[in-house]
């Protein structure tokens, strides 16, 4: 609004083709913007849904006092018809509300005079017939802390000639309490000094709750991103320190002319952000035989990296210990059902006899080890077994294979294959078993590694995975 800072040069108002113009177009903006708000779905455990509809409320308020401060642009024109098409104001905004969101005022420093609009009336609650406030009594209105403020303001203005602008908090007789911005200059007589002080006040109560709920909905945002952030470089650590720290193919039992060339590799999942709970490992055991896994807890982060490496220690120790591959496993399925925090799990467990050349082996829900032999491949026949945790007590079988120099074993989790290519279908098996040739022509399981990874490495997975290859000596 132009300040008049003569009494003699009283400001004119804009012609009112322009600000028409501007007017037509702030409600149609406004008219968008609501739709997009009404459009978007609010979700209360979603930080980033209430961060944007605080942010669609906020323009909307803005789009509203923008509205005002036009039509103050227009004063001395017709009203504009209450019809006027704007669409409904923001949820939580009465009717009173909307319509005085802008009131001026006037204290003439020579008669005592005091002239407030009637929109200001309505701000400050107060009926036309008690009459406008004097300086010395808006006060009395305010917040004690907001005095002072007040105060300094209106001397700045008074005695320096300085501009009004600042925000204050009022109490409205009926208890409300109500946020004002006040803007206002002196009007100087011809000698220079401050004759009258014209100001207008601006109800910001509802913008200001908008500002609050967008900061407040976007620190909620900010908390949740910065604790997700910190539970996947937990998890990453944990995933880390549990994981075999082998790199590159491992020989054992040494010295044994049946020993295993293994080698085993991680695949994140496309995104990277998702740390399951899957597994592998390989040692060689007390008794000269090799232990070879690779399994999968349900859930992702921290939970399941945790639970990841509590099976995975307890499966080594008992490995160590001498318990075949079905009795270890329905001792994991009891410490998950004893688990504090529940949870599902497919595992194999493999125990391989070099003297003999037999792999021992039994599942939990898991997929069965592939055998590749003279450049074809199948999947072994499965012993009975149940997902880890499903069933209390449950029993599990135990099944053997004989195997023969140049063998190669090919041990997964069911996340290897991309979207589209599980496991739990005939094409995900089929493009592993489909590797047989390129398998015989490897000179080292981690040939065959790389082989697998070139397959199913660059596939869009939602999940991570773990391969394990174990290729026979002869």
């Amino acid at each position: 609004m132009p300040s008049h800072l003569y009494a003699d040069r009283p400001a004119q108002p804009p012609e009112p083709g322009p600000v028409d113009a501007l007017i037509s177009r702030t409600r149609r903006l406004r008219g968008d913007v609501d739709a997009v708000r009404r459009d978007t779905v609010v979700d209360e455990d979603d930080p980033r849904g209430r961060w944007q509809r605080a942010l669609c409320d906020l323009a909307v308020h803005q789009l509203d006092d923008l509205g005002e401060h036009l039509g103050q642009l227009r004063e001395g024109l017709p009203p504009v018809p209450e019809s006027s098409g704007l669409p409904p104001a923001a949820p939580g905004t009465t009717a009173e509300d909307r319509q005085t969101r802008v009131g001026s005022a006037e204290w003439n420093l020579l008669t005592d005079e005091v002239t407030w609009s009637e929109e200001l009336f309505q701000i400050f609650g107060r009926p036309p017939e008690a009459g406008p406030l004097p300086l010395d009594e808006l006060g009395s209105t305010l917040f004690s802390e907001d005095q002072p403020l007040l105060t300094a303001m209106v001397t700045d203005c008074l005695v320096d000639g300085k501009p009004i602008d600042g925000e204050f908090r009022i109490v409205r007789a009926d208890g409300r309490v109500r946020t004002l911005h006040m803007r206002g200059e002196p009007v100087l007589d011809s000698d220079g000094c401050t004759a009258t002080m014209w100001a207008v006040l601006r109800d910001v109560s509802e913008l200001r709750r908008s500002q609050r709920a967008v900061r407040e909905s976007q620190d909620s945002l900010q908390r949740r991103q910065e604790i997700a952030r910190t539970e996947h470089r937990l998890a990453v650590e944990l995933q880390e320190a549990v994981l075999p720290p082998w790199r590159g193919s491992l020989r054992f039992p040494h010295g044994s002319a049946a020993a295993m060339d293994v080698a085993a590799h991680y695949l994140p999942s496309a995104t990277g952000s998702l740390i399951g709970g899957d597994w592998y490992d390989a040692l060689e055991l007390p008794d000269g035989r090799s232990l070879l896994t690779v399994g999968d807890l349900t859930g992702h982060g921290v939970s399941a990296a945790s639970g990841m490496a509590m099976m995975l220690g307890a499966l080594r120790g008992m490995a160590i210990a001498g318990i075949e591959p079905g009795p270890l496993m329905g001792w994991l399925n009891r410490l998950l059902e004893a688990s504090v925090q529940p949870a599902l799990g497919s595992a194999l467990c493999c125990s391989y006899d070099p003297a003999r050349r037999v792999l021992s082996w039994a599942q939990a829900g898991h997929p069965a080890p592939l055998l590749f032999r003279c450049g074809r491949g199948r999947a072994l026949r499965p012993p009975e077994g149940v997902l880890l945790g499903a069933t209390a007590g449950a029993a599990y079988g135990q099944a053997e294979e004989q195997l023969e120099p140049g063998d190669v074993l090919v041990l997964h989790t069911d996340g290897l294959a991309p979207q589209g290519f599980g496991f739990g279908r005939p094409d995900g098996t089929e493009r592993l078993l489909a590797l047989a040739p390129r398998f015989l022509a490897a000179r080292s399981a981690q040939d065959c590694v790389r082989l697998v990874t070139e397959e199913f490495g660059e596939g869009e997975r939602e999940d991570d995975a773990c391969v394990l290859v174990a290729r026979i000596g002869g």
